[in-house]
């Protein structure tokens, strides 16, 4: 099989370490107004890339999905039951000085969106919030490059990613974000996320980390990852997605047609169909296909998750009890 390593179906749980947030989508069709009124469709959904690429992994077809994530009191009831009802198993970590964290998603007409982020509890995920248990039964390990910006989180990431390595488990990782990796130094995620199987990066991340200037093409960026990491898939939107391996681009996969509402999401859920699809035994470029169907799906509605718009609409008004299930 070409590529890094993944099993036949049924080989095991994907477990996701990353995070779960609170997304607050304003859908804008007019340009924001400066210092007045902007007329906005506005949802309250839950979020964040390591629980929405779990939540299209589950919808996809993967066979078990876990994810290891830290939240504020305040919310961890409601983004429980959004989980478990999207087929995920949930070992979420409460966090008693920090809310759950909010991102504020600004959507235009052309459906593009600019993100502001307030981390909350995500980032303040640590290594004592592992357990090795976690990986028992798992067949492919993936972390949300959200971990890697701050210190105790890229702790807790490289804990995790070691446990894997020694257990012969698949990683994956998922580079999240242009501008943190740009505070953060690409030179340092990179040594950071070594030993890693697969990486997803969407064009402006491949350049950046590859330390290609803008024009440069992505399928050079692509090439050039993958010198460094196995298997590099990179999203391209409405271009679909490139897969380099070994130092050359060895496929070139078209997008699914889509009329689109709102982008939030749709790279995780390329992620959630990519990696059920690589569980399953599909080949590098199948499994790309598979993510780009699930990137099709993901843009028609509002919100980073499968079904998000009509099912958790509604903000919990109480606070929940903290007591969660383990795995």
């Amino acid at each position: 099989m070409s590529g890094a390593r993944s099993g036949p179906a049924g080989a095991g749980a994907l477990l996701v370490v990353g995070d779960v947030v609170t997304d607050v989508v304003a859908v804008h069709p007019q340009p924001l107004a400066p210092a007045t009124d902007t007329a906005a469709r506005i949802r309250t959904l839950p979020g964040g890339a390591g629980a929405n690429a779990a939540c299209w992994a589950a919808r996809t077809g993967a066979a078990e999905v876990r994810l290891l994530a830290r939240v504020g009191a305040e919310s961890a009831r409601w983004h429980e039951r959004a989980l478990v009802d999207a087929g995920v198993r949930p070992k979420l970590v409460i966090d008693r000085e920090e809310p759950t964290g909010t991102v504020v998603a600004l959507v235009g007409k052309d459906a593009e969106r600019t993100f502001l982020t307030d981390s909350g509890a995500s980032l303040r995920l640590s290594p004592a919030d592992w357990a090795p248990v976690l990986l028992d039964g798992a067949a492919h390990l993936h972390l949300s490059g959200y971990l890697f910006f701050a210190d105790s989180s890229r702790e807790l990431a490289l804990v995790a990613l070691r446990a894997a390595r020694a257990r012969g488990v698949a990683v994956s990782v998922d580079p999240a974000s242009a501008g943190f990796l740009a505070a953060l130094g690409p030179e340092r995620f990179m040594a950071a996320v070594a030993g890693a199987d697969v990486l997803l990066p969407n064009e402006d991340e491949a350049r950046l980390l590859a330390g290609l200037p803008e024009p440069a093409g992505v399928a050079r960026a692509a090439a050039e990852l993958s010198r460094r990491i196995p298997l590099v898939v990179v999203t391209r939107g409405a271009a679909g997605a490139l897969v380099a391996e070994g130092g050359r681009v060895t496929a070139e996969v078209a997008a699914e047609a889509a009329e689109a509402v709102d982008s939030t999401g749709a790279g995780d859920a390329f992620t959630g169909g990519f990696l059920a699809a690589r569980l399953a035994g599909a080949g590098p470029a199948d499994a790309a296909r598979a993510g780009c169907r699930a990137a099709a799906v993901a843009v028609t509605a509002l919100g980073g998750r499968p079904g998000a718009q009509t099912v958790y609409s509604s903000w919990p008004r109480v606070s929940m009890a903290p007591d969660l299930p383990t795995l």
